[in-house]
């Protein structure tokens, strides 16, 4: 794949990434560090695909040959790509593009903990996958027009036997086509490795909201509790590159023996 077109950099007066680039003639001017600049450009790259996921990507040294700017400037371009975990650091071998198929991004997206043992994945079982017109509210939250198709999963999720976890998911129809029921159930891997390496999708980052309520009838039948009983909901938005929305999930937690961990820096 050829890579990505390199616009000019604008230089401020240090290699260290404290420079700054003027905005448009005219108006007031905006400031970015360099060492901004050039994550921008790095994070073109990914997203246009020039380096894939799992993929090295090209040495300090060779990306500040690219850019022309210093390494120092691009290592801390590299750094907050890290941070961010767009990108994985391995000592004595390089950078590489994060995946969700690493051991250690398994549980990036997936916060319900065991109270006991050591956290490991669930169990799957696939409900119901359908495709059907975005209501409103799913149309809003995935920036898609209302009636615009999308693919409807449901799935329970179980710890040792335990069914824990209702989810609902809404996926964007044009960027998920052919994912079926099959699909889902012949994948042995994550699911957003899947929709990683089959639908060149790649998850980012999240919002979430909480709430504490109680199962309806629908959820209490899935989880094997009595209606009423007590169930954290998290409503998840997941975002690509380019704070594209590209999913809407809800899902409902037994925390009988799981509690929702968050490390917060």
């Amino acid at each position: 794949m050829n890579p990505v077109p390199t616009p000019p950099i604008l230089h401020g007066t240090t290699a260290s990434g404290t420079g700054a680039a003027a905005g448009a003639s005219g108006g007031s001017p905006t400031f970015s560090p360099l060492y901004q600049q050039i994550k921008a450009l790095i994070t073109q790259g990914l997203q246009a695909g020039e380096w894939k996921p799992g993929e090295m990507i090209p040495s300090e040294v060779e990306l500040a040959g690219r850019f022309k700017v210093s390494q120092g400037t691009v290592r801390k371009a590299i750094d907050e790509l890290a941070a961010e975990n767009l990108v994985l650091r391995r000592q004595g071998k390089g950078t590489f593009v994060a995946t969700h198929h690493e051991a250690r991004a398994h549980f990036r997206f997936l916060r319900l903990m065991p109270d006991e043992g050591v956290p490991h994945h669930p169990d799957n079982k696939i409900i119901e996958v359908k495709r059907m017109r975005a209501p409103a509210e799913v149309a809003r939250l995935l920036d898609l027009k209302s009636g615009d198709s999308v693919v409807y999963i449901k799935r329970v999720m179980s710890f040792d036997g335990t069914p824990t976890i209702l989810e609902e998911m809404w996926l964007p129809g044009l960027l998920f086509k052919g994912l079926t029921a099959e699909r889902l159930v012949e994948y042995k891997g994550p699911m957003y490795g899947l929709f990683e390496s089959e639908f060149g999708t790649r998850m980012i980052r999240a919002s979430e909201k909480i709430r504490a309520l109680g199962a309806d009838a629908g959820a209490a039948q899935f989880l094997g509790v009595p209606e009423g009983a007590p169930l954290l909901c998290a409503e998840r938005v997941s975002f690509t590159y380019g704070d594209k929305a590209v999913e809407l999930r809800r899902g409902l937690y037994l925390t009988a023996h799981h509690h929702y961990q968050n490390d917060l820096s």
